[in-house]
């Protein structure tokens, strides 16, 4: 899983990296401009990552808490 985690690591579409417990090894949370470029990252970044076997994927809708949240202008900066 180290391996994994550091070619993760080092891809700039990545803003977030997190070994977790349950159903899943590692979460990642991708930063992408539109649903082509994640087709990308994910088809032939993520998944040609030795290690990799599989992927689930959930799109964030809306964030109302957090630093995405303040782009959106739901949690104003102090």
């Amino acid at each position: 899983m180290d391996e994994v985690v550091q070619a993760l690591a080092k891809l700039p579409n990545v803003e977030q990296l997190h070994e977790v417990t349950g159903e899943f090894d590692i979460v990642c949370l991708v930063s992408v401009a539109n649903i082509e470029d994640f087709r990308d990252v994910l088809k032939n970044k993520i998944m040609k990552i030795r290690g990799v076997n599989s992927t689930v994927t959930s799109v964030v809708l809306r964030s109302y808490k957090g630093p995405n949240a303040e782009a959106i202008g739901l949690n104003p900066p102090k």
